[in-house]
């Protein structure tokens, strides 16, 4: 991934803050094992759960720190995942699929990069599907251990 100044033609969102949390007890979750084989992923069928029981108290956290609500922001940057993904952030989050539509669009064109995925999805708002300026953002994305990433995003 590419972070520049504003040298560009037409530059990508401010990124304003960022949180990484990391769940405890949960390295069983999500992560890699080695192996003789090489890197072996470990995806127990728990990550919707873990989704759901924390991501939502962890968005509202981040964004209260900023006096934000999630009412305010305009455009979600996450992390495809896999459909269970998807489907247990809009619950956690209390979204539409309609919110998540870029996200939906880049699962079914690209498939599931794991947390790479998300710069996908970013990638389709800087081209595609690009936010007035002034939006609130919220680029997420979930990885080994298991934990979230957050970055808060203005356009």
């Amino acid at each position: 991934m590419l972070v520049a100044g504003d040298d560009f033609e037409q530059p990508g969102p401010e990124i304003v803050d960022t949180r990484s949390t990391l769940y405890p007890d949960t390295e069983e979750v999500m992560g890699w094992k080695v192996s003789e084989r090489g890197f072996e992923v470990m995806l127990s069928p728990d990550v919707p759960k873990v989704i759901r029981e924390h991501l939502g108290q962890d968005v509202d956290a981040f964004l209260a720190d900023h006096d934000l609500r999630r009412s305010d922001i305009g455009a979600w940057v996450l992390h495809t995942g896999g459909p269970k993904v998807l489907e247990a952030t809009q619950d956690a989050l209390g979204l539409d699929r309609a919110a998540l539509a870029t996200s939906w669009e880049c699962l079914r064109t690209m498939g599931n990069l794991s947390s790479a995925s998300v710069l996908c999805v970013l990638e389709r708002f800087m081209t595609k599907n690009r936010p007035e300026p002034g939006t609130w953002s919220i680029l997420a994305a979930m990885g080994p251990g298991f934990c979230s990433e957050l970055v808060l995003l203005r356009w």
